[in-house]
C-alpha cells in the first residue's frame, strides 16, 4: 500500500528560555527568522512555519526592515503563521484566563500589524494539554491543533489524527506529530525514516516537522536540498514543502475520523511541582490582575479614572510570556528565574498599583461625616456573588484606637465582634484586628470602629487545647502526629480515618532522584521519612479566630502549619511555612480520607475533571475535591500544582499535594549527576502557602467549591478611610448574577474591551457540568442569558443602555463576522 502525501513542515522550534536566558532567545528569533527568509529568495517552493507571536513583537520593534520582509512573505503565504498564541506556554499550568489572554493578546496583534490570523494551534514543544483547551481554541479562531506529547509510548490515543473534544461539545482537529518537530543539520532520511514508522500505513495525508529547533536555526540548505532528494526515491512516500494549515483542510476531508473527549497526558510529571515560587508567582499575578480589571473597569465610570486597559495588557504579557513552557514549567536555568521574578513583579506591581488608585477612587465618594475617634472601614469584594469573609486589618502607626474597640456594620448598624490577632510589626503602635465581613457582589461594605466595649477581644492562648469549633465545623489535631483527628460538620461523622500507629504520615518525604522533568516516571510516592513534630501550642482562642500551630521538623528542614478556623467559616485554613533545605527529594503533605466509593475531581483551566485514583502526579488548580457516599473534603490552595490520589488503601482514599520538588536546575536525562559535582538544587529556602479543607455534605457542586476557591485565591480588600463627604451610600454591589443557575456561573472577567469603545467585557463559565440559566445586573442594567454545560461564554455590553448584550468569541469579535483587519 502507498502512503502519503507527506506534508513537510518546515519549522525552527525556539525555547526563548531554557539553557539561556530570554536576550539570547530574543537574538536566536531574529537569526532564525532571517535564515528563513533567506532560503525563501534561495528556494521558490519553500515554506517556513512559526508560532509564538511574542517573537513577532520582537522583531517589530528592534528591526523595522527585516519585519517588512516578513510581512511580504506573510501575504504571499510562504511565511505560515500558527499557534496564535504569545508564546507556547505550559498547556496545564496558566489559569483559564491566561489561555484567553493567550489568543485574545495575539490574534489581534496578528490582525492589526500582519493583516493575518492563526487558524491552526500549535504546542510542539509543552508537556501535556488541558481537556478545555479545545472549547478555548475553537472560541479563539483556532480550529486545528498540533502537538508532540504525550508520544506514542506515554498515552495511546484513538489515532494519529482525531477531533479533541471539550466537556461543552467544542472540537478541534488534532495531529500529534511523529518523532520530534525538530531534525539534524544535515540530510534528514533518518529523521523522515523515524518519524515514517510511528505513522500509520495510509493513502491520506500524513504531516511530518523539519529544521533545526530548540536553540533555533530552522531549516537548512542540507535539509532542503535532502527533501529533493528523498522524493525521487521509491522507499518514500511523495512528499513537498507545506504548510499546516494545508495539511489539515485535506486531513479534516476523510470519513470516520476518531473522538478523543478528555486531556492529553501525561509527559514530565515532575513539572507540575518545580519550582513552587514562580509557579505561585504566576498564581498571584494572574489573579491581581483580574481583580485590577474589575475595580479599572467599574472606577471609569464610578471614580472618573482613566481607560486602563494599554497597562493591563502589558502586564499580562508578562505574565504570558513567562508561563513559557520552560520557564512555568521550573525546568529552565536558574539565571532564568530571576527574570521572572522581575518581570512577574512589573506585572503584580502595575496591577497592585491600578487596584488600588480604582478602590480608592471609589472609596474617597462614600459619604463619611466626621466624627471624633471613629475609624471608617471600606471592604472590596472583587466577586460576582456575596461573600462571607475574616478580614484582616493593620491599624495605623501610632494606632488611632489604643483600647477596646467596638464594631459597627455602616455608621450606625449592627454591632459585630472583633479580635486581635498578630500584627505584621513588632514595634510598638501598630495592632492588627480581624473580623468576619458581609458583603455584597463586586461591591462594598462600610464598617465604623470606635473606643470600645467589652466586645473586643485579644483572645486566650490556652496551652492544652487542640479543639477547632466554630459551630459549622470542628477539627481536633492530634500532639502526636501533628495532623488531625477529626474533620467534620457540626456534629457529623469524622471524614478522617482513625490515627493509630500505623497510620498514613501527612507530612510525607518522598526519596526523588529524577531530573528536574521527571522523565519516565508517573509517580512520586516513594516515602522514605516523615516530619516529625516539635512544638504544637494554641495561639488565639477568641470570638473571631481559634489557632493551633504545629511545628516540625526533618533532617535540616522544618515546617509550620497553623490550623484557623475563623468564626461563621466552614473549612479550616492551613497556613503553611516550609523552610526546605534537603536535595533530590520531595515533600508531600498527605490527606487520608474515611470515605467509601468516593471519586476525586479536580479543578483544571475553566473547568474540572474527574481523574483515576491510581497515585500517579496530576495538574490541579485551586481545588481537588475528594466525594463519597457521606459527604466529602474539598481540599483548596492558593499556589500548588501538583496532586495524587492513592485509591488503593482498603477502598478509601488519601490526596496528596506535592508542595517542595528538589532535582538539580535543568537537570535533563540521561545525563547522570556526579558524585562531586557542584550543582543548584530548586526549591532551597522558605516558601508561604495556604490551604484550606473544606468538609461537606453531598458533593462539591451543592458546596459552593468553585466559590470557595476563588475566594481564596483573590480576597477581599480592607481599606481605612477618612472623613468626606460624598455621593455614594455605605454599601454598594456593581455586578451580581440571579436566577435558577446563579451559584453555577462564575464570572470571572470584567474588563474594558480592547477597542477603546467604551464597551465593557463580561467572561464566565458554566462550573457544575449542566445547564444553566441566569440574569445579570452590571451598573443598573438588566439582562438574560444561558449556558451550554462547561460553557465559556463572554457577553460585550455596549456604553448606551439602548444598545443590545452581544455575544462575542474569546477575542471580542463578532463570531459570525470575519476578523476586523485581516485581508482576505
Amino acid at each position: 500500500m502507498s502512503r502519503g502525501p507527506l506534508h513537510m513542515i518546515g519549522n525552527a522550534h525556539i525555547d526563548a528560555v531554557w539553557l539561556w536566558q530570554w536576550q539570547e532567545g530574543y537574538q536566536e528569533v531574529r537569526a532564525t527568522f532571517r535564515s528563513a527568509l533567506d532560503r525563501m529568495d534561495e528556494y521558490p517552493d519553500y515554506v517556513f512555519t512559526a508560532d509564538s507571536v511574542a517573537y513577532f513583537s520582537w522583531i517589530a520593534e528592534h528591526d523595522p526592515a527585516l519585519f517588512d520582509r516578513i510581512r511580504k512573505r506573510v501575504a504571499e503565504r510562504r511565511f505560515e503563521i500558527v499557534g496564535g498564541w504569545w508564546v507556547e506556554p505550559d498547556c496545564n499550568l496558566p489559569g483559564g484566563e491566561a489561555f484567553v489572554r493567550h489568543a485574545l493578546y495575539s490574534q489581534r496583534w496578528l490582525a492589526e500589524h500582519l493583516g493575518v490570523i492563526a487558524t491552526v494551534g500549535c504546542n510542539v514543544d509543552p508537556f501535556g494539554h488541558n481537556a478545555t483547551l479545545p472549547q478555548l481554541l475553537s472560541k479563539s479562531r483556532l480550529d486545528s491543533y498540533a502537538f508532540l506529547r504525550p508520544q506514542s509510548h506515554e498515552r495511546e490515543l484513538p489515532g494519529q489524527k482525531f477531533w479533541w473534544e471539550s466537556a461543552d461539545g467544542s472540537r478541534v482537529l488534532a495531529y500529534r506529530i511523529p518523532h520530534e518537530y525538530c531534525s539534524p543539520g544535515g540530510e534528514i532520511s533518518g529523521h523522515v525514516t523515524k518519524a515514517l514508522q510511528q505513522l500509520p500505513v495510509t493513502t491520506e495525508p500524513l504531516m511530518v516537522f523539519y529544521g533545526v529547533g530548540n536553540h533555533g536555526g530552522g531549516p537548512t540548505i542540507e535539509n532542503i536540498e535532502s527533501i529533493k532528494q528523498l522524493a525521487s526515491r521509491d522507499l518514500f512516500p511523495t512528499m513537498f514543502p507545506s504548510t499546516m494549515r494545508r495539511f489539515f483542510d485535506e486531513a479534516r476531508t476523510a470519513a470516520d475520523i476518531p473522538v478523543h473527549a478528555t486531556e492529553l497526558q501525561p509527559h514530565a510529571i515532575g513539572c507540575y511541582a518545580a519550582h513552587s515560587e514562580v509557579k505561585r508567582q504566576n498564581r498571584l499575578a494572574e489573579q491581581l490582575l483580574l481583580a485590577a480589571e474589575k475595580w479599572s473597569t467599574i472606577a471609569v465610570t464610578v471614580g472618573g479614572m482613566p481607560d486602563a486597559t494599554p497597562e493591563l495588557g502589558h502586564a499580562w504579557k508578562q505574565v504570558l510570556f513567562n508561563q513559557f513552557h520552560d520557564i512555568a514549567a521550573g525546568t529552565a536555568i536558574e539565571p532564568a528565574y530571576e527574570d521572572a521574578r522581575d518581570q512577574l513583579g512589573e506585572a503584580k506591581s502595575i496591577a497592585a498599583r491600578l487596584a488600588n488608585r480604582s478602590i480608592q477612587s471609589i472609596s474617597r465618594q462614600i459619604d463619611l461625616p466626621a466624627e471624633p475617634a471613629m475609624v471608617p472601614v471600606a471592604v472590596f469584594n472583587p466577586h460576582a456573588w456575596p461573600v462571607s469573609a475574616t478580614v484582616e486589618l493593620e491599624l495605623g502607626y501610632p494606632a488611632p484606637l489604643r483600647g477596646a474597640i467596638a464594631l459597627t456594620e455602616g455608621l450606625d448598624g449592627r454591632p459585630l465582634e472583633l479580635q486581635e490577632v498578630r500584627s505584621a510589626a513588632t514595634a510598638n503602635g501598630r495592632r492588627r484586628v480581624a473580623f468576619t465581613a458581609e458583603l455584597p457582589p463586586l461591591g462594598y461594605q462600610l464598617y465604623t470602629m470606635r473606643p470600645g466595649d467589652t466586645s473586643y477581644h485579644s483572645g486566650r492562648p490556652l496551652e492544652s487545647h487542640t479543639v477547632l469549633d466554630n459551630g459549622i465545623v470542628r477539627a481536633e489535631v492530634d500532639p502526636r502526629t501533628g495532623w488531625l483527628k477529626s474533620l467534620s460538620i457540626a456534629d457529623g461523622e469524622n471524614l478522617l480515618p482513625p490515627n493509630r500507629r500505623n497510620a498514613i504520615a501527612h507530612a510525607q518525604v518522598i526519596d526523588d532522584d529524577t531530573d528536574t522533568w521527571s522523565h519516565g516516571v508517573r509517580s512520586l510516592w516513594n516515602t522514605v521519612d516523615a516530619f516529625e513534630v516539635t512544638s504544637v501550642r494554641r495561639l488565639a482562642d477568641g470570638p473571631i479566630r481559634q489557632l493551633v500551630r504545629v511545628e516540625s521538623a526533618y533532617g535540616r528542614s522544618t515546617l509550620v502549619e497553623e490550623f484557623v478556623l475563623d468564626a461563621g467559616s466552614d473549612a479550616v485554613e492551613v497556613r503553611v511555612t516550609i523552610d526546605w533545605r534537603e536535595q533530590l527529594k520531595a515533600l508531600k503533605l498527605c490527606f487520608p480520607f474515611a470515605l467509601d466509593d468516593a471519586e476525586a475531581t479536580h479543578e483544571i483551566p475553566y473547568g474540572h475533571l474527574v481523574r483515576e485514583q491510581n497515585r500517579e502526579e496530576v495538574p490541579s488548580h485551586t481545588w481537588v475535591d475528594v466525594s463519597g457516599a457521606g459527604g466529602g473534603v474539598a481540599l483548596l490552595n492558593d499556589g500548588k500544582y501538583s496532586f495524587a490520589v492513592d485509591g488503593s488503601k482498603h477502598g478509601r482514599p488519601v490526596l496528596a499535594m506535592t508542595c517542595v520538588r528538589s532535582p538539580v536546575y535543568a537537570w535533563h536525562d540521561p545525563r547522570q549527576l556526579a558524585d562531586d559535582g557542584v550543582y543548584e538544587y530548586l526549591d532551597q529556602g522558605i516558601q508561604r502557602f495556604r490551604y484550606r479543607l473544606q468538609p461537606h455534605a453531598g458533593d462539591w457542586r451543592a458546596a459552593g467549591v468553585v466559590r470557595k476557591a476563588a475566594v481564596l485565591n483573590q480576597p477581599v480588600t480592607p481599606l481605612v478611610e477618612c472623613f468626606h463627604r460624598g455621593p455614594l451610600p455605605e454599601q454598594q454591589s456593581y455586578l451580581s448574577v440571579e436566577g435558577p443557575g446563579a451559584d453555577q456561573v462564575v464570572f470571572s472577567v470584567l474588563k474594558k474591551d480592547e477597542d477603546d469603545s467604551g464597551a465593557a467585557v463580561l467572561r464566565g463559565y458554566e462550573t457544575t457540568g449542566r445547564a444553566a440559566e441566569v440574569t445579570v445586573e452590571f451598573l443598573g442594567r438588566r439582562f438574560d442569558t444561558t449556558f451550554r454545560p462547561s460553557e465559556i461564554k463572554t457577553l460585550r455590553i455596549a456604553p448606551s443602555a439602548d444598545d443590545p448584550v452581544v455575544e462575542v468569541d474569546l477575542l471580542e469579535w463578532d463570531p459570525a463576522k470575519p476578523p476586523p483587519g485581516v485581508i482576505h
